[in-house]
């Protein structure tokens, strides 16, 4: 058995750009309604526009407690409630611990890991009203020790744990699903310099088409669950 999400509510962080704008062309071309959650108004408002469904956007700083809550009331009032929980938004800053700054240091912890709290907590009440699916987007970063950018790897490794936690609090009332992709060829790493979408032509690496995919097949499988899915490229584990 499969769930239909035909109109299904489904909310995406970080769905500006990259895996969450791609998550919302799937998530849309499967009939469901959206809130589109990001801090660029302009994009999430252009996005949900061109969408065809309903989708509305709702300008949002995952960073910020009272702005999450104002997401989750804005979505339930439109929609009557939550189905999926896309929980996507993140970002990575710098490398090396010794040089990191502490606005980078912050920005990371505080997106990475607040706002995935903060979106999971304020959800949860509608997920499990609706018995519906939270999906983390995690990362191989989260699975390996890290040489290079350790702050990145251990949020990702935090989002990890916390969603399998919560998964066992949770019990059958919610499934949770955790989406861990190697590189993306995205606008990922383009504030600290040259990004994953320059960096790699295409079919090098995965593209944000084929995160969504498996993000719509997590929120799909019903009465089980996807607990986690990776998705790396071919040549990932060479890497060891």
């Amino acid at each position: 058995m499969t769930d239909d999400l035909d109109g299904r509510t489904v909310l995406i962080t970080g769905a500006s750009s990259g895996i969450g704008r791609a998550t919302a062309d799937a998530m849309a071309a499967e009939g469901a309604t959206l809130a589109l959650a990001a801090r660029s108004e302009d994009r999430i408002a252009a996005l949900a526009d061109r969408l065809d469904t309903d989708a509305v956007a709702v300008p949002t700083d995952v960073r910020e407690a009272d702005d999450v809550e104002a997401l989750i009331e804005t979505t339930v009032e439109r929609f009557g409630g939550i189905d999926v929980l896309v929980n996507n938004a993140g970002v990575g800053r710098g490398s090396s611990v010794a040089d990191l700054s502490m606005e980078s240091y912050r920005e990371m912890m505080e997106t990475n890991v607040d706002g995935m709290f903060f979106a999971a907590r304020a959800a949860l009440p509608h997920l499990k009203e609706s018995g519906g699916t939270a999906v983390f987007v995690g990362s191989f970063a989260g699975q390996f020790p890290r040489s290079f950018n350790p702050v990145y790897a251990a949020t990702k490794w935090w989002t990890r744990g916390f969603a399998k936690s919560l998964s066992a609090q949770a019990g059958d009332d919610v499934a949770v699903t955790v989406v861990n992709p190697s590189e993306v060829r995205t606008e990922f790493g383009s504030e600290s310099g040259e990004s994953f979408e320059e960096r790699f032509e295409a079919g090098e690496v995965t593209e944000p088409e084929e995160v969504a995919e498996a993000i719509v097949f997590a929120a799909t499988r019903s009465p089980s669950m996807v607990s986690e899915l990776d998705l790396y490229r071919r040549d990932k584990l060479t890497d060891f």
